[in-house]
């Protein structure tokens, strides 16, 4: 979990230095230890180096996708995170590369997520990734207290995909 509060604590003090606010306010431990012990956090390592880190989980956050949309097998990425020493080499897409392939093999149709509202960066390299918009939910609250500021939704077809990791997962 300490990497994993590491990596998060990087990405925040990054993010400040671009202008944005985003995850400035701590995620709550509990919650993270509960994706760890769930099996659903899931690291690229670079010999003994962390470099990437995603959350890909069929669970989603309560108010921001419809009934009829949680109707359909769905996984979903969170807390996408690359090592700003491994930045620029198309590691967070060859993740979510994996991501979608990996649901694709657990029967999702779709790989769905919610980005920062105001991080208009990130959702165009989400949209560059083949995600299409669906829509931004302003209303409730965020899990780590506070309005809700991570409710840019969009989603990719599941498919398999060439991602050129070698996947050491059950």
């Amino acid at each position: 979990m300490i990497k994993l509060v590491a990596f998060r604590e990087e990405a925040a003090a990054w993010l400040t230095r671009l202008g944005s606010e985003q995850w400035q306010r701590p995620y709550p431990a509990d919650r993270l230890t509960a994706t760890i012990e769930a099996g659903s956090v899931f690291m690229v390592m670079d010999g003994g180096l962390t470099a990437a880190t995603l959350t890909l989980s069929p669970e989603v956050e309560e108010g921001l996708w419809t009934e009829q949309e949680l109707a359909e097998p769905s996984s979903f990425v969170t807390k996408l995170t690359v090592a700003r020493a491994h930045a620029g080499q198309n590691l967070g897409g060859r993740l979510l590369d994996w991501a979608g392939d990996r649901a694709y093999r657990d029967g999702a149709k779709w790989l769905r997520l919610d980005a920062w509202t105001t991080n208009e960066a990130l959702q165009r390299y989400y949209l560059r990734q083949g995600f299409e918009y669906v829509r931004t939910v302003r209303e409730g609250g965020a899990v780590n207290g506070g309005p809700r500021v991570s409710g840019w939704l969009a989603q990719r077809r599941t498919a398999p995909a060439e991602h050129g990791f070698e996947d050491d997962t059950a």
